[in-house]
């Protein structure tokens, strides 16, 4: 089995998610969206796909990089086949990213599933068939009825929590939000939740990312107080001794790095530094699947937990292959969106939640995406 052929496939399909100056998502109108399904297909019609932002995977990445490493080559490669991506990584300023590297990666994940028949959780090592779910928030905005006010954000945990959520993580409000970031702000929100879903409901706070050490000093102390479940990039994860020194100065556990960069190489740094009590990661931040596993695995040497950032197919696999990663992030979670409605490319839902708040794998060979492929022929708008 040799790979014979790697498309970029352009769609649009309808949201009401929007995206303000900074990347954060909100709410808004219905309108279109684009994106890409990559798809690798081998010489005996195997194929593996993966869904990526049209900015990650363009045209210039797979002829350059991609086709140049991946055809003619066996796709059950992985090691090899990331290896020599990484490597051309060095020489591509900087258009063959982490999270083209991590696309392509995840899209030989699927093939491999799909071809022998195996849902992907169980190739990676199958600990478990169902995760416990957190409910991740939306930042905060300034809209009336959303997550304006400490008092909005209590009001939507109720809700979480009656929906099935075994906990929540919060998102504040950071730039351009008017009044962000304010530290009063973050720990009011924090209290008025745990106000509201009582003592016994894991919470966890993703701050604003660039604090100063004294303001994330004085909002951990206040999460300590909260009892909250873990503190997550406070601070610009570029400066590790801040988090060595913030670690030392709490007794709530850190969670990092999320978005440094550095795949697993980075991550093994801070687990010797002491700079996080949880380590960080996720597929498309450290490069793939394969190396996420890795970041993993390294964590679990050390007797940590690794929680795995961010939600989908790619990420619910680690999460069920690994035995040292509590939860699943399901999100982003906002009062005026529907998370459980179905998006149009595909037939269900990648991360069906049950009552009890657990996340079921998918039985089906791959990553267990339900594509629809049909949809996604009718509203293609370019190809490469």
């Amino acid at each position: 089995m040799k790979i014979e052929k790697i498309d970029g496939q352009v769609f649009t399909y309808p949201t009401r998610r929007s995206v303000d100056s900074a990347g954060h998502s909100h709410p808004g109108e219905l309108g279109q969206a684009k994106q890409v399904l990559l798809s690798i297909t081998c010489d005996d019609g195997s194929t593996g796909h993966c869904f990526a932002p049209c900015e990650v995977i363009r045209p210039h990445v797979l002829d350059s990089f991609v086709r140049k490493v991946l055809i003619g080559r066996d796709p059950m490669h992985r090691e090899a086949l990331w290896h020599e991506l990484e490597h051309w990584q060095r020489g591509s300023a900087g258009q063959l990213t982490d999270r083209a590297l991590a696309a392509v990666d995840t899209a030989l994940w699927d093939l491999a599933g799909r071809s022998l028949g195996e849902p992907v959780y169980k190739l990676l090592g199958g600990y478990r068939d169902k995760v416990p779910a957190y409910g991740s928030t939306m930042c905060g905005d300034e809209t009336p009825g959303g997550l304006s006010t400490p008092d909005e954000y209590a009001a939507f945990a109720v809700k979480l929590v009656a929906r099935g959520y075994r906990g929540i993580k919060l998102h504040t409000w950071m730039p351009p939000v008017s009044f962000a970031p304010d530290v009063d702000m973050d720990i009011r929100a924090c209290a008025a939740v745990r106000e509201a879903v009582g003592p016994n409901v894991p919470l966890m706070l993703d701050g604003y990312h660039s604090y100063s050490r004294t303001d994330a000093l004085r909002i951990g102390r206040a999460l300590q107080r909260l009892d909250f479940t873990w503190f997550e990039e406070m601070m610009n994860e570029q400066s590790m001794a801040s988090y060595v020194w913030l670690a030392e100065q709490l007794d709530i556990p850190i969670l990092g790095p999320e978005s440094l960069s550095g795949k697993h190489h980075s991550r093994a740094d801070w687990i010797k530094a002491g700079a996080s009590d949880i380590l960080r990661a996720g597929v498309t931040g450290v490069g793939g699947i394969s190396p996420a596993l890795k970041v993993a695995h390294m964590a679990e040497g050390f007797g940590m937990n690794c929680e795995v950032h961010g939600n989908g197919a790619a990420n619910l696999a680690v999460c069920a292959a690994v035995r040292n990663c509590r939860w699943y992030e399901r999100g982003l979670l906002h009062p005026f969106l529907d998370y459980d409605e179905v998006p149009a490319y595909l037939h269900r839902l990648p991360d069906p939640m049950d009552a009890q708040g657990y996340v079921h794998l998918s039985q089906a060979p791959g990553l267990g995406e339900d594509i629809h492929f049909e949809y996604i022929e009718a509203h293609t708008v370019a190809r490469f």
